[in-house]
């Protein structure tokens, strides 16, 4: 099974990440794109989570993401370097 190879990848170099900050590209469907900056909080078996600051607030959420969505490019994740 070559997906699950690629899962295995993917959730290996997105654990190397946990802790840093990172852009996320989420495509909602129907020319809706969506574009966070947060914190890669964790990353479990099945999905990772970002802390995500609410753009009208000071507050901040939790959204949690499958590594089935970036195999299938409906989240795109960028990693920033320590002095970005």
């Amino acid at each position: 099974m070559m997906v699950s190879q690629d899962l295995s990848k993917i959730r290996k170099n997105i654990q190397e990440y946990v802790g840093t900050r990172v852009k996320l590209k989420t495509n909602k469907g129907r020319r809706k794109i969506i574009i966070n900056e947060g914190i890669l909080e964790d990353a479990y078996p099945s999905v990772f989570v970002v802390k995500v600051k609410n753009a009208f607030e000071d507050t901040f959420r939790t959204i949690s993401y499958s590594y089935t969505d970036i195999l299938t490019k409906t989240v795109e994740l960028s990693f920033y370097k320590d002095n970005d």
